[in-house]
C-alpha cells in the first residue's frame, strides 16, 4: 500500500465509509483523482476526491465554492467530510451522466441541455459572488493567452519574441477595452465534460457542477464561452447562436458589447487553451492533448473575425503556426521531454 493510499484508508475509516469498495473514477489535466466508493447492499455511492497537497492542490476552494453554489440553487456535490490537511474530501456522487456521455446516446437532449447550462449561469450571474475570490483581470488574462507563443509556438519550433511581445500589448488593450468587467464567479472550466445531467432535479438544478475549484471573479461571458466553444467536443453553431441571444435576451445585457466580449474572451481562452495542451504534452507527458488542438485552432480563427481583434489577428497570423500534421507531431514529438521553459 502506497503511503497516499495509506492516507486515503486513515480519511474514510473516520467516515460510514471505511469498509468501501473504490474504483478509479476520473482523473484530470491536474494532480487531482477521483475514486467511486460503494459498499456491500447498499445503492448508495460516494466519491473519494484525492488532492495532494505536495503536488500543489489545495481542497479548501473546491469546499468554499461548492457551499457558495448550493447557497444559490446549483447542483454542487455536497460534502460529507474534508481532511484538507492530507487532501481529501468524501463528496457526494452525481451519477455518470456527463454532457459529453448524454449527448451522443441522446441528441435530442443537445438544445435543452445546453439551454439548461446556460440558465444555470444566469442564476449565478444574478447572485451575490463570494468575497475574497481573485479578480482574472487583463493583466492576468494576457498574460494566460501568451502561453501560445511560450508553448505551442516554441513546441512547434517556430518562436516568435517580436510577434509575442507585439500580441501582448495588442491582446492588453483589447480586454482592457471590451472585457475587462469582472463581476461574476466565473468556473473557467464549464464544459460538457464537467456538467452532469440530473432530469429528477428541478430547473438549474438539473445541472450537476464539477470542477470549479479555480474559481476567479471575471468577465459574465467567459463561462459561456468555455461552454460554446468546447474544446472537447463540437457544438453546432447554431446552438451558439442561440445560448448567445438567450443570454443577453434573459439578462437584459447589451447585445453588441456582450458579443464582442465573448469573441474577445474566446480568443484570449483558446489562446490560453493552445499553450497549455502544448504544455501538457511536452512537459507532463500528455500526448491526448495534441488531438484536441485543431478544434481549439478552429475556434480561435472563428473568434479573430470579429473587427475589435483586427490588429491581435494580424500579428497571430504571422506569429502563430497552423497545426498542420507536421506541426502537430513536432509537439507530439516532445512528449515528456521539456521539464521547463
Amino acid at each position: 500500500m502506497t503511503d497516499r493510499a495509506a492516507l486515503a484508508q486513515a480519511f474514510l475509516a473516520q467516515t460510514e465509509w471505511a469498509d468501501a469498495t473504490s474504483s478509479l473514477l476520473a482523473g484530470d489535466a491536474s494532480n487531482r483523482k477521483y475514486h467511486r466508493l460503494w459498499r456491500e447492499g447498499s445503492p448508495e455511492t460516494a466519491v473519494l476526491m484525492d488532492a495532494p497537497p505536495d503536488k500543489g492542490e489545495d481542497v479548501r476552494p473546491f469546499v468554499r465554492i461548492a457551499q457558495h453554489l448550493t447557497t444559490v440553487g446549483l447542483s454542487a456535490p455536497r460534502i460529507f467530510a474534508e481532511d484538507a490537511q492530507h487532501g481529501f474530501l468524501l463528496l457526494e456522487d452525481l451519477g455518470d451522466a456527463l454532457f459529453a456521455r448524454a449527448i451522443p446516446e441522446d441528441p435530442t437532449l443537445e438544445p435543452t441541455l445546453y439551454t439548461a447550462a446556460t440558465d444555470a449561469l444566469i442564476v449565478l450571474h444574478e447572485g451575490a459572488t463570494p468575497p475574497g475570490l481573485a479578480a482574472y483581470d487583463a493583466d492576468i488574462m494576457t498574460d494566460m493567452a501568451a502561453l501560445a507563443f511560450d508553448w505551442y509556438a516554441t513546441g512547434a519550433g517556430v518562436p516568435n519574441q517580436g510577434a509575442c511581445q507585439a500580441f501582448h500589448k495588442a491582446m492588453h488593450a483589447v480586454l482592457i477595452r471590451h472585457a475587462a468587467d469582472a463581476e461574476v464567479l466565473i468556473q473557467r472550466d464549464y464544459h460538457a465534460e464537467n456538467l452532469l445531467w440530473l432530469p429528477e432535479r428541478d430547473g438549474v438544478a438539473r445541472v450537476g457542477l464539477l470542477d470549479f475549484q479555480d474559481a476567479m471573479v471575471g468577465h459574465r461571458a467567459y463561462d459561456l464561452v468555455s461552454l460554446l466553444q468546447d474544446a472537447r467536443r463540437d457544438v453546432p453553431p447554431a446552438i451558439e447562436a442561440e445560448m448567445i441571444a438567450h443570454y443577453v435576451t434573459v439578462t437584459g445585457a447589451d447585445r453588441e458589447a456582450f458579443e464582442t466580449a465573448y469573441r474577445c474572451l474566446g480568443a484570449q481562452r483558446n489562446l490560453r487553451i493552445l499553450g497549455v495542451f502544448a504544455r501538457l504534452c511536452m512537459r507532463d507527458g500528455k500526448r491526448g492533448y495534441i488531438d484536441l488542438i485543431p478544434r481549439v485552432w478552429h475556434h480561435l480563427q472563428a473568434d479573430l473575425t470579429h473587427p475589435a481583434l483586427s490588429e491581435v489577428a494580424a500579428i497571430l497570423a504571422n506569429g502563430l503556426p497552423e497545426p498542420t500534421p507536421a506541426v502537430l507531431q513536432k509537439l507530439s514529438d516532445k512528449c515528456a521531454t521539456v521539464p521547463a521553459l
